[in-house]
């Protein structure tokens, strides 16, 4: 496939490194803004702007799969899609960094008025970020959550303390609850799937897929008391910290934003019901201190710079508060804060790439979602005619994998070894990111 990015940024830097192993990649960009990041990748790189047609055609446009505009310019975006589109039919994708833009470009929408002249997809990063930040904040110390089959299975992630009764108990032993199965365990920097002989260790991260009634039950009797968060306080008052305070209102969490800009915190009080707003300086430990921020259930830093996000999850940390959450604007240092004790360090990049990763991929497998930070993911697989009434202990895997979940129409199914899976159901599928292929061909996906 020829994917065609414009925006050397540091969204199509990720990018490019994402896809060029597999496909052809060719960036669009002035000269300037190439790095030496671009010039270890085995990429194609044409200068120039990509809202002028010659330079689409220069970059081949007329033969490529796929065209993604990720500039800092929503309105460059745009009109390199629309422009792309209308000269080649080519599909397209669009990094946008306002709501307004993402609402107004929907393909529904603009095929009311505009027929074939329309962009196919619009990605809003800070959007992918706030339903992540949601999920993890509704359910109590959960590292990572993601919901499956319309949210009646999920993957949860919990890190074993010191205190808990399963440490040093092989996972056959532990007890855990029905229609649950312990997928992964990140253990120091090895990720791997456990067998029943498996012992768990103390800092062990574990992965769990499940029906979402069964890990709630496994949450409340492993890894905390049916405690639920009811206090939260998020330090910037941005997009992502006022689309997450309007969500948390709807659950009835207590809130708190930290904004440093007066004009901005008063946009908030006038847009936001419930929530507490505050004029002041999430690094300034006497403000946290007096608003008692130390016995929130969770803090949320999500300015946009990552070191003022450090700071005030590590100082948030110092006041006791049981869980703090930080945004990571470059991938690279997601690593960096989770070794310092950020508990949770999410970043909006990840969750678009994932994005693109879907939308491009023309088969009959989705990644539904990513593991530690990339390490696994989890791929949706249909079910074909070749594999009907095979058991799932016969399923004899080309790498090490493992079937969480299987979905027959409106029912899930948490499978065990005797399961027989049948033609067109849908299984959700725990792999290493390295695997991925080989499973792939195990079930004949190209």
């Amino acid at each position: 496939m020829k994917i065609v990015i414009y925006g050397a940024t540091d969204m199509g830097c990720l990018l490019a490194t994402e896809f060029f192993e597999d496909h052809d990649i060719i960036v669009i960009d002035k000269e300037e803004s190439r790095t030496e990041e671009f010039d270890k990748l085995d990429i194609s790189f044409v200068k120039g702007n990509a809202t002028d047609i010659s330079t689409l055609k220069s970059a081949d446009i007329l033969n490529a799969d796929v065209f993604i505009a990720c500039t800092s310019l929503d309105e460059a975006n745009i009109v390199a899609c629309l422009t792309a589109k209308k000269i080649s039919g080519i599909r397209t994708i669009c990094f946008v960094s306002n709501e307004e833009y993402k609402n107004a470009m929907e393909p529904n929408k603009m095929n009311d008025y505009l027929d074939d002249f329309y962009i196919d997809y619009v990605i809003w990063p800070e959007e992918l970020l706030t339903q992540e930040l949601f999920r993890i904040v509704t359910v109590a110390h959960a590292l990572d959550v993601e919901n499956f089959a319309d949210g009646k299975a999920r993957l949860l992630e919990y890190k074993v303390n010191q205190a808990s009764p399963i440490v040093g108990k092989m996972v056959k032993d532990c007890g855990f609850t029905k229609d649950t199965i312990i997928v992964g365990i990140k253990r120091g920097d090895l990720l791997f799937i456990p067998n029943g002989l498996t012992e768990i260790n103390e800092d062990d991260k574990l992965i769990f897929m499940g029906t979402s009634r069964s890990l709630d039950v496994l949450a409340g009797t492993f890894f905390h008391d049916r405690e639920q968060v009811k206090s939260v306080a998020i330090v910037g008052g941005g997009k992502v910290g006022f689309m997450l305070a309007k969500t948390l209102e709807l659950m009835k969490i207590r809130t708190k934003i930290i904004e440093k800009n007066y004009d901005r915190c008063e946009e908030l009080a006038e847009d936001l019901n419930s929530t507490v707003v505050l004029n002041g300086d999430g690094t300034d430990l006497k403000l946290l201190n007096e608003e008692e921020i130390g016995s929130c259930d969770v803090v949320i830093s999500v300015t946009n710079n990552d070191e003022r996000n450090l700071l005030c999850s590590l100082l948030a940390k110092q006041l006791g508060v049981k869980r703090v959450i930080a945004r990571v604007s470059k991938v690279l240092n997601i690593p960096l804060f989770e070794k310092v004790g950020i508990d949770i360090a999410v970043s909006p990049k990840t969750s678009a790439i994932n994005e693109v990763k879907n939308d491009i991929e023309e088969t009959d497998v989705d990644i539904l979602a990513t593991v530690e930070q990339g390490e696994a993911e989890v791929l949706e697989i249909v079910v074909k005619e070749e594999f009907n009434n095979k058991l799932v202990k016969d399923i004899r895997f080309p790498a090490p994998a493992i079937i969480g979940v299987i979905q027959r129409r409106n029912r899930v199914i948490i499978p065990k070894g005797d399961t027989q899976i049948r033609q067109h159901d849908i299984l959700i599928v725990f792999t290493m990111a390295d695997n991925v292929e080989k499973i792939k061909g195990l079930f004949k996906v190209v």
